[in-house]
């Protein structure tokens, strides 16, 4: 196959000044040389530590915080809550955006990484971070293999037609064979892995990585030298094979052997593919030690998509060259607790953005302004003058918008609507002090505007108790440390004993809320909901009364 017979720098040239020309200077320009991608992963898999990785590798920090592990580390640059530093884990996603320069180009790539919870009870966070995205980095841990978090989220990916990269981490640590761990994820998911890189070294000795050439032969070997705790770039060292055979032996021999095996059987990269989402490159890597981190990035620049097309609501392509247009996916407040804004991320769609610019909020057609406008890293933010299709922006006091919203000038357009995850969870949630109840309101408007939760409501138990539905419980806890740290409401949660939520109508819903085991609420968006104390019960109700309204609300794993 001719498209498999070159390197992927060689198929995929990056872009030059000579290249380009004046078009560099222009929308096209602009949109040719931006990626944006997420990275998903099971828990612990080691999504915080390659997102901190990759910046480091792009010199948008010197030094990485992951130096002793999780028990002892500093907090990652993505991680910006005091439970997420205080655990380990990431429960919010956070938008990080640099240049990353490829070797051999001339050309300056923005990379804009949308981070992502990295517990499934923040699923829903996830989805629609995975709406914002043109590519995403699969991140499995070399011991675990695939786990179900990413399994599921690999089924989003492919629900939506998002091309995958696979990274095989924590290859300095003992781990399962490397044609193992790709049977497994053909085997799996369906997707066939083509490695660019193969490990020299087993799992728990990784010495470097074989770069694949034509038809699987070995074309460079390249070697790592760890540093001081992995705070710093991972140095490099460039062999041919013949020199690579004899410095590491058996080890380079093995590897060189199996991408053979790996051509032979057809796993070799081709693009159109891996962009329509059969195959996936993979690369095996330790972020931790910053090793095959530079090889992601590049990887990234020359195979991951540039943005394209997104559909709107009548399913009419919206073209990046179209008039400004962008969707909101995510809203945040409590980033920077100097000044206690809120934050809404918006992902560019179509056209320029210019800051100060007047948009209409397609929702409300009401004009929106966006004096405001954010660059972000972390907790750290810049003021951004402009933007491109692809890049994260994030509004500050954008009060009106919500995940799902879109923006637009000239004619109108609307995106789909980001849809609620089905909860399985629900709390009813009061302040312990009567005097706190108007923060206590104004707290939760706003995390329910964020989508930190969904709030229900009813008359029985008013606003004072308002009912939380979550995806998972951790939910329940981000939303009690937010209220206690941002506005210094002390609360009371009481779990309550229902299960399943189908969403009902209005004719339905006196006739629900009269059955032992079923209450009814209206969510923030109007639905109407019925809770239900178990399976059980909603079957005996559908049997019993199948003319009531009960619909399924979209699940966690579709």
């Amino acid at each position: 196959m001719d498209g498999c017979s070159r390197s992927p720098r060689e198929r995929f040239p990056p872009l030059t000044a000579s290249t380009e020309g004046s078009a560099a200077r222009g929308l096209a320009g602009e949109v040719s040389r931006r990626r944006t991608f997420a990275v998903i992963s099971h828990p612990d898999a080691g999504k915080s530590t390659l997102t901190e990785a990759l910046a480091l590798h792009a010199r948008k920090i010197s030094e990485a915080g992951a130096i002793h592990g999780k028990a002892g580390r500093k907090s990652t640059v993505s991680d910006w809550m005091e439970m997420e530093k205080a655990r380990g884990i990431s429960v919010s996603s956070t938008a990080l955006q640099f240049n990353y320069r490829a070797a051999g180009s001339d050309i300056d790539n923005v990379i804009n990484l949308v981070d992502t919870p990295g517990h499934s009870d923040f699923s829903e966070d996830t989805y629609r971070v995975l709406t914002a995205v043109d590519a995403a980095v699969m991140l499995i841990d070399a011991a675990k293999g695939l786990e179900p978090q990413t399994l599921k989220l690999f089924q989003v990916c492919r629900h939506r037609g998002i091309p995958v990269i696979t990274v095989i981490n924590k290859w300095d640590r003992p781990g399962r064979a490397p044609l193992e761990l790709l049977d497994e994820i053909e085997e799996r998911i369906g997707l066939t892995p083509t490695p660019l890189f193969l490990p020299v070294g087993i799992a728990g000795d990784f010495r470097g990585l074989l770069r694949r050439g034509p038809e699987g032969a070995a074309a460079e070997y390249i070697h790592f030298t760890r540093t001081a705790g992995g705070a710093t770039i991972a140095p490099e060292e460039s062999l041919t094979p013949e020199s690579a055979e004899a410095r590491e032996a058996a080890a380079w021999t093995t590897a060189a052997e199996e991408s053979e095996l790996l051509s032979a059987t057809g796993q070799d990269h081709d693009q159109e593919m891996f962009l329509a989402g059969q195959t996936s490159p993979v690369i095996y890597a330790s972020a931790m030690l910053n090793f095959g981190v530079r090889q992601l990035l590049e990887t990234l620049v020359e195979l991951a998509p540039a943005p394209g097309s997104r559909a709107d609501t009548g399913g009419s392509p919206r073209t990046p060259q179209d008039p400004f247009s962008a969707v909101v996916f995510k809203v945040q407040a409590g980033m920077d607790t100097a000044h206690r804004d809120r934050l809404a991320f918006m992902r560019i769609v179509s056209g320029e953005f210019e800051r100060g610019m007047v948009v209409t909020h397609a929702q409300t057609g009401r004009p929106f302004a966006t004096k405001y406008a954010l660059t972000i890293f972390g907790r750290e933010r810049e003021t951004v003058d402009t933007a491109y299709p692809g890049d994260v922006v994030g509004l500050v006091n954008a009060t009106a918008l919500a995940p799902g919203h879109t923006l637009f000038v000239d004619k109108k357009v609307e995106f789909p609507p980001i849809p609620s995850f089905a909860p399985e969870h629900f709390a009813a949630l009061r302040a312990r002090s009567a005097g706190k109840y108007k923060q206590f309101r104004k707290a939760i408007d706003q995390l329910d505007s964020e989508g930190v939760v969904q709030v229900l409501r009813n008359d029985s138990r008013g606003d004072a108790s308002p009912v939380l539905a979550a995806v998972g419980p951790m939910q329940f806890e981000v939303v009690t440390a937010r209220m206690q740290g941002e506005f210094g409401v002390e609360t009371q949660l009481d779990h309550l004993a229902y299960t399943i939520a189908r969403r009902t109508d209005a004719d339905s819903a006196p006739e629900l809320d009269r059955q032992r085991g079923v209450e009814v609420f209206t969510r923030s968006d109007g639905a109407i909901l019925a809770v239900f104390s178990d399976k059980w019960r909603l079957q005996y109700i559908q049997k019993e009364m199948p003319k009531l309204t009960l619909e399924p609300l979209v699940a966690a794993a579709d």
